[in-house]
């Protein structure tokens, strides 16, 4: 008589979450959240927004509960009002409308698409033709590409390359939209410089660092992941990049969420390991609520991927700064309390970030203000 040992039950693997660091808010966000916040909290409602002052569906809603009118342009706001640029940048046109109105503007554009803007100036000036590589209708290249709209083309991607012609072959420079993916962008620079062998480069990277920060921490977890789920809106570029970049790092699925509540139940099924992160518009809490929702159906597990420490503090615009001084308020830097994964900096190295390379290697540390 044989006797049959008891089945075993199949080994179940823990649930878990891979959170990649540095996700979120970056400087820029946090510096044009904080000046409309100041705005209304300074002079009161309403105040007047060009566009979204970022792209995410969340700030937008509670900035406009708190008394911001976001409109498209210039004409719709009453002559005399409060205006503020959102962090996209605007063009040289949209400020002289500003001017013609007698708006009171607050700039919020990102400093670091400000570089890109005067890069353009300055190429234009030379009488370069200027490949400005990013997405037709985005704000930010309608910005910069309205610095010098006679001598700036818009390459979408690297299928566009074949159809790009130039003055001069021998006078011709690329710049980008600070929001791309950085392999892509890559790629259409290689094109381009086959096309034209004397291409020259901006002075530095034009992806801002956050963008690229974010993706090579995508990069870093999405191997291991049956899933990433990025927090972002959809016309948040830099968001749906990393979408992209977790598909073509190797990871089996990857959605785009607003928030926890489009999370649907059949991305979980027969999945161990999630990946989340969020661009670099997103306020901490929606994270969180992801990974609360996460947790709810059994990935208990968190463990952080981090790739950089990011420190960078923009100094809030200029005529806000004014207005508080005037107000009695001593003004001070933007907040950084929205991201939690940003470490105390190290010893020695206080108000520094790491800088990557387009190619993803680390250029060095930063002080950049």
């Amino acid at each position: 008589m044989s006797v049959t040992s008891p089945e075993r039950p199949a080994e179940t693997k823990t649930k878990r979450v891979l959170l990649a660091a540095p996700r979120g808010y970056c400087a820029g966000v946090d510096r044009a959240v904080v000046a409309v916040e100041k705005a209304l909290e300074t002079y009161g409602a309403p105040v007047y927004v060009r566009k979204e002052i970022v792209h995410n569906k969340h700030v937008v809603e509670t900035l406009r509960e708190r008394g911001a009118i976001f409109v498209n342009e210039t004409d719709e706001v009453p002559e005399g009002s409060r205006l503020v640029f959102s962090a996209h940048g605007v063009s040289p046109a949209v400020r002289a409308s500003a001017v013609a109105r007698s708006l009171d503007t607050i700039d919020a554009t990102c400093p670091l698409v400000t570089k890109v803007h005067k890069e353009a100036v300055r190429f234009a000036k030379d009488d370069y033709d200027i490949l400005l590589i990013g997405h037709t209708g985005h704000e930010e290249v309608e910005g910069t590409a309205g610095e010098a709209p006679e001598h700036v083309q818009i390459v979408n991607s690297p299928d566009e390359v074949d159809q790009v012609v130039v003055r001069d072959p021998d006078k011709v420079v690329w710049i980008s939209q600070t929001t791309l993916s950085v392999d892509e962008t890559m790629e259409t620079v290689r094109r381009l410089r086959d096309k034209f062998p004397s291409l020259q480069d901006p002075p530095s990277d034009d992806i801002c660092y956050a963008t690229q920060n974010r993706q090579v921490a995508v990069k870093k977890l999405a191997p291991e992941c049956d899933l990433v789920i990025v927090v972002g809106s959809a016309n948040s570029s830099n968001s749906v990049r990393l979408v992209e970049v977790a598909l073509q790092a190797g990871a089996t699925a990857s959605y785009r969420v607003d928030r926890k509540t489009e999370i649907r139940d059949e991305w979980l099924e027969g999945v161990t390991t999630v990946g989340v992160t969020s661009g670099a518009s997103v306020p901490e809490i929606l994270v969180q609520d992801v990974i609360a929702h996460l947790a709810d159906h059994g990935f208990g597990t968190v463990d952080e991927v981090r790739t950089a420490t990011e420190d960078l503090m923009f100094s809030l615009p200029r005529e806000l700064r004014a207005g508080l001084k005037a107000a009695g308020e001593e003004p001070k830097r933007p907040r950084r309390e929205a991201r939690k994964e940003s470490r105390r900096p190290e010893p020695g190295r206080a108000g520094r970030l790491t800088v990557w390379s387009a190619k993803g290697q680390v250029i060095g540390n930063s002080s950049c203000r």
